[in-house]
This record gives structure tokens, sequence and C-alpha cells, in this order.
């Protein structure tokens, strides 16, 4: 199928019918891109979900383990300008975003400024290593992922759409490294945690890779297509109940909310903000749909969360020392937290007499 006639599928006014031309793209991506990347099928959905959510993609795992070879064979995927940026230590804002330069004009033959344009300006970019780079240079990023736009010399320039940001962290190494603030953390829709290969698919990735031989991976998707699924998933069904428990379940991260359980408020310092709560709906909305759905439900939400709440909960000391996870608070929150309180039971909260001064217990 054409992309342009895949365009006019997911625009049409039948939703049944633009859901299961979107599925079968899905389906195609996963497909082409599994033609390249062994396994990872869980990482690989999540950053397509990032994708037609129009968020960006947290990537973190031991080197070796397909990160780029993800990036760039999603790039071979998607018809989209693709850019890479290696993040070094020496790295300039200037370096991302673009620079002013004096040329000389053909017409006239005078001086003038002109701005060039950085690696920032394309519709995939890869941020390759995001944590090398100093805290002056990861803040470039914070416009281009927030407002899609890039200000220079008092010159605001708007990024051609879609755009879509995937960056690249270790985290092992810390020698060298800066880890990227909150601010910038949650600019990301999701966090990625790319596991180890399992042994048949390692026996898998020796046989691709020391053959003589290359595979080549078709476009599925282009600009138009891609914003069609994003616009789509817009529009999917989120009822008042799931919607309420994505409140609750943010709220719940948060000390001081007054709707933290009472056994894991000792757990969190920082919980998520009202950007979380959004990344779980859009997220939600896109799960549906590859499911054949057009209302997203609580299991969607269930299922996403740890991807859309591991970066953006700040452990306390305890439980820093006790060794939990963030993916295991958000566990313990999700079986404390009962699907449906309309009637304000089930959830232990923390008594306004045990709350100090910071809203913990």
């Amino acid at each position: 199928m054409s992309t342009d006639a895949l365009t006019s599928l997911l625009e049409d006014d039948d939703p049944v019918a633009a859901c299961g031309a979107f599925r079968e793209a899905f389906a195609s991506l996963r497909s082409e891109i599994g033609r390249v990347l062994v396994g990872q099928e869980d990482v690989v959905e999540e950053v397509l979900l990032a994708l037609f959510a129009n968020g960006h993609v947290l990537l973190e795992g031991v080197p070796g383990l397909g990160k780029t070879l993800l990036v760039q064979t999603l790039s071979e995927t998607l018809a989209l300008d693709f850019k890479r940026i290696q993040f070094t230590p020496d790295l300039m804002p200037a370096d991302i975003t673009g620079t002013s330069i004096v040329v000389e004009n053909p017409v006239n033959g005078q001086r003038e400024i002109a701005f060039r344009e950085g690696p920032i300006f394309s519709q995939l970019v890869l941020a390759d290593e995001i944590n090398r780079a100093s805290p002056k240079s990861q803040a470039a990023l914070l416009e281009a992922m927030q407002e899609r736009s890039v200000t220079a010399g008092g010159t605001t320039y708007q990024l051609q759409r879609p755009f879509f940001v995937m960056a690249t962290q270790n985290p092992i190494e810390q020698e060298g490294t800066y880890p990227l603030p909150e601010a910038q953390l949650d600019r990301f829709i999701l966090k990625v945690n790319v596991p180890y290969a399992r042994r048949d698919e390692m026996n898998e990735i020796l046989r691709r890779t020391t053959a003589s031989t290359s595979t080549q991976v078709s476009t599925v998707l282009d600009g138009s297509s891609i914003l069609a699924a994003q616009a789509l998933a817009r529009k999917v069904i989120v009822a008042p109940l799931v919607k309420d428990y994505i409140i609750r379940l943010v709220l719940a991260t948060q000390p001081g909310s007054g709707c933290e359980p009472i056994d894991i408020t000792r757990l969190i310092a920082i919980g998520g903000s009202p950007r979380a709560a959004q990344a779980l709906v859009l997220t939600s909305k896109v799960l549906a749909m590859i499911d054949g759905r057009y209302h997203a439900s609580i299991e969607d939400v269930i299922r996403i969360a740890p991807a859309v709440l591991r970066h953006r909960l700040v452990r306390t000391f305890e439980a820093e020392t006790d060794r939990r996870s963030v993916d295991e608070i958000v566990g313990m929150l999700i079986d404390a937290l009962p699907v449906d309180d309309r009637r304000g039971e089930g959830l232990r909260l923390v008594p306004e007499s045990l709350r100090g001064e910071g809203g913990a217990a």
C-alpha cells in the first residue's frame, strides 16, 4: 500500500476503517524493524508508541544492545529527514541548533548575516549518548522538544513536523557523564529500558551480523501518514473512569497530595507532574488502537505506566538504600490503587495528623 493511500485511510471518517489501517501499518513497521533488529519486541513497541503519541523517547541500556541500530532502522522505514548528533563533553549548543554566519549576497555583493541550521532541524533526531554532553548543551534540546521550535539570534524558527527525538544513554558509566536534569527528563514521554538479549536471540544476532549478507528494509510510512496517525490517536475515547484512574495514579506519586498510599509515601521524594498524566492518556490511546479498539482501558494505562513514570519519580534516600527500583514502586502504587474509587474506598491514604511540613509521613 502506498503512503498516500495509507494516509487517506487513516483520515477516514469511519473510525473502524481508520483504526484497521493503523494496525496494519503498525504491524508492517514492527515486521520491517524485526528484519534487522533481533528480539526487543517490547522496546520496539514502546518506541513506536512514543512516535504515534507525538512524544520523544529515552533509551537506556548498556553498550551493544542495539539502541543505535533501532533508531537507524526506524529512520529507514520512515520517509523522514534523519540526523544523528553524537554527544560529547566538548559539544556546544550551536553544534545542535545552528549558528549565524557572515555570507555574501550573490545579488548585490553585500555581506550579511545568515542562519545556518544545525542537525536539530530534522524530523527524526538521534541524540546518541546524551548524558555525555554538558548541561549547557543538553539544554539546547529543551525548546525544540517542547515547542518544536528553535530560537537563535532573537528569531524563532519552526521545526518541520513530525519531529521525533530519540536519545540514548548508558546507565553504568559515570566518568565524564552529566545526568539529565528532571526538567529535561520530563520532556521525554517514555523512558525505555533495553534488556540483554536471550540465548536464542544471541544466536540469531551472530548469524545475521557475522555473515556476508545485509538486510534491507522497506519504507512503510512518511510524514503525512505519521501526522494522520497521530491525529487519529487523539480521537480515541478515554472514559471518565479511565481518566480518573490516571489522575489518581499520578496524584498517588506526589507526596503531600493526600492521595498517596501510606506505605509508599516514604519511598517517593518527587512525583509526576500533569505532563505524566498527559503521557499516560496519549500512550494508552495508541495502545488501544494497536489492540483494535477505539477506546483506552485501564489495562492500557497499567501496561505503559512504568515507562511513563520511571524517569519522572525521584526516590527518597530510604528507597535507594533499600534498593527499591522505580518500576517496583510504580508496581506497588498500581497494586494499592483501586480501579473504581468513586466512593473513596480501598486506598489507605496518609492521615492529616501524620503529614509533615513536606507532606510526607
